[in-house]
């Protein structure tokens, strides 16, 4: 391990708490005219997942930090022009188109990939491309079927082929449509001065370890290699080369590294109230979370719903830069249904009555209704809270 310079600056941990939300764009003034594409650009990663309750995580993202930014207007500035693609990052994502050249390393690693899990029958592969290449961009099941049986892993012959090719990066995730991946050439979707896998490893690596510093603002080895799901071991190859500089944090207990631009000014404006994503990336790592705003944080859709603690997809609430609760939400017609709700005392009454009367604005809803509240004694609080904000409607 290449030895690592002693750090000059010791953060506080509300210092770096503050730094992390600015850094992930929930503290200050939103930059609305750059949008959907500028959160997209400032993150460097948007994650994707099935799961729609209020609505898809990669609209809650922008949600979050933007405000009631129209729903068709977060698809069109993802995917209209080119201005991102679909590739594995800290999971399935959505990146900038720009970084296309820095996941190199990872499309090489998957084309000397030495077993995959899925076999695939000789000559898909071509005419999967030369499909495409005639008649693109095009569905799995325009391609010719994703599915052999109902089960949803058993993938055709079709559906493994053009995946591989995704993976390799001979083809893009243009869009999608109706949930479904639709296919091209990267030859057509990504523009001929990104098209190229020229830049090695080392450089891949320490543009994603130096992108996930500046996403994070302030993070320990742990937290910059998952932003990208990098192994420990990259990042420890070019953390010294990547710009980013040593940082001690009071109670973190271990080594730490931030952007020095993070560290120029002191982090101020106002704190974002809102509902989080499950998948946002100020949440996404547990340990992370806990370690930054005390707050454990679970997804419990996978879970059996007897052991489910909080809900099926609880949402933390932001507000005043510290994490006030949950919300397991859901939607009934144009209401929206709270199953059950956390807080975090009585003082976060308003904070969550606010998120809540925002979230069923942005999704068309006229009412809120609260089934469940942890704590009953806090029931009351909450809505309250609601019918006063609801009547000012």
């Amino acid at each position: 391990m290449t030895t690592l310079p002693c750090p000059t600056t010791t953060l506080t941990a509300d210092d770096a708490r503050r730094i992390v939300l600015r850094a992930q764009g929930l503290l200050g003034a939103p930059d609305r005219r750059a949008g959907v594409r500028g959160v997209l650009r400032h993150l460097g990663a948007v994650q994707l997942d099935t799961i729609s309750v209020l609505a898809r995580s990669h609209e809650l993202v922008p949600y979050a930090r933007l405000g009631a930014v129209g729903r068709k207007a977060v698809e069109a500035a993802y995917w209209s022009h080119t201005h991102a693609f679909e590739y594995w990052s800290h999971a399935a994502c959505i990146l900038p188109v720009e970084e296309w050249p820095h996941f190199a390393f990872r499309r090489r690693a998957y084309r000397n990939r030495p077993h995959w899990n899925h076999d695939l029958p000789a000559g898909v592969y071509d005419q999967v491309v030369k499909q495409l290449r005639t008649e693109g961009p095009l569905t799995a099941t325009e391609l010719g079927g994703a599915k052999r049986t109902s089960e949803w892993w058993d993938w055709s012959g079709t559906k493994v082929a053009v995946e591989r090719a995704l993976m390799y990066g001979e083809v893009v995730c243009v869009e999608r449509r109706g949930w479904k991946r639709v296919y091209d050439l990267a030859e057509r979707a990504i523009p001929g001065e990104l098209l190229h896998d020229e830049l090695n490893d080392t450089a891949c690596l320490r543009r994603l370890v130096r992108l996930a510093g500046e996403s994070l603002g302030v993070g320990t080895r742990a937290d910059i290699a998952d932003y990208h799901r990098l192994k420990g071991e990259q990042v420890d190859a070019v953390i010294a080369d990547s710009g980013l500089v040593p940082v001690e944090v009071e109670g973190w207990g271990r080594p730490a590294w931030a952007d020095p631009a993070a560290l120029a000014t002191p982090p101020r404006g106002r704190h974002r109230t809102t509902l989080l994503s499950p998948f946002d990336s100020l949440v996404w790592e547990r340990a992370r979370t806990e370690r930054i705003f005390g707050f454990t944080h679970r997804l419990e859709a996978y879970v059996p719903r007897p052991k489910r603690v909080h809900g099926y997809f609880a949402m933390p609430v932001l507000a005043g830069g510290r994490l006030v609760g949950r919300v397991d939400p859901a939607r009934e017609g144009r209401t929206l249904v709270a199953r059950q709700v956390t807080l975090d005392g009585p003082k976060a009454a308003p904070a969550v009555a606010q998120a809540l009367v925002e979230a069923a604005t942005w999704v068309n809803c006229t009412d809120v209704r609260v089934e469940r509240v942890d704590a009953p004694e806090l029931r009351e609080p909450l809505t309250r809270e609601l019918s006063g904000l609801l009547g000012q409607r």
